[in-house]
């Protein structure tokens, strides 16, 4: 099954959704096209296993930001989950963007609990932060940290500047900033 969604992501990030194909991604991963409905039902079904593991990525970048104690330093915080989020993006920006634009969502019950684990992990960050939790403003503050957070990656994403130091730099510090405002706050 890998290699056939390994093919797929190629395909759709070098075609689009438009012009994506059950028959080009059989060519393209060496397996037959009834190798493929064997385990989705349509392209759609593999386009969401596509931005099922990219969005896996996401939640993984985020885990490792949220450690509690004075053992990590906001700063360290901050690039973790700065370099975390920016690797899970890098992988294929041309497919991230088709995923973004052009591909229907098939389920909205898994974007949902996507979302609500997404921001149950930027909570955590928000909580490690501070050395405490508030869930009320913790509950907006970690819908406020990811969406400057991946507002910013998305757009260098479109703008192929993903891999810049200012731009990392610059990210690290208004996560520093948000973080280091709950500590106080």
């Amino acid at each position: 099954m890998d290699t056939i969604v390994e093919a797929a992501a190629r395909v759709l990030a070098r075609r689009g959704w438009a012009d994506f194909t059950t028959n080009e991604t059989a060519s393209v991963g060496g397996v037959s096209v009834g190798s493929i409905y064997q385990y989705f039902p349509n392209k759609l079904a593999l386009a969401e296993e596509i931005r099922k593991r990219h969005l896996d990525a996401v939640l993984a970048a985020i885990s490792g930001s949220d450690e509690r104690g004075s053992a990590i330093a906001v700063e360290q915080r901050a690039a973790k989950l700065v370099d975390g989020v920016v690797a899970a993006h890098s992988v294929d920006q041309e497919l991230h963007r088709v995923l973004i634009d052009e591909v229907p969502l098939a389920a909205r019950s898994t974007q949902d609990q996507f979302e609500a684990e997404y921001l149950r992990r930027y909570r955590a960050v928000i909580a490690s932060a501070k050395g405490k939790a508030d869930p009320e403003r913790d509950d907006i503050a970690a819908r406020v940290l990811s969406g400057a957070v991946e507002g910013v990656v998305h757009a260098a994403a479109r703008h192929g500047e993903l891999q810049s130091p200012a731009l990392r730099a610059e990210l690290i510090e208004l996560v520093c900033a948000y973080l280091g405002s709950r500590r106080t706050g």
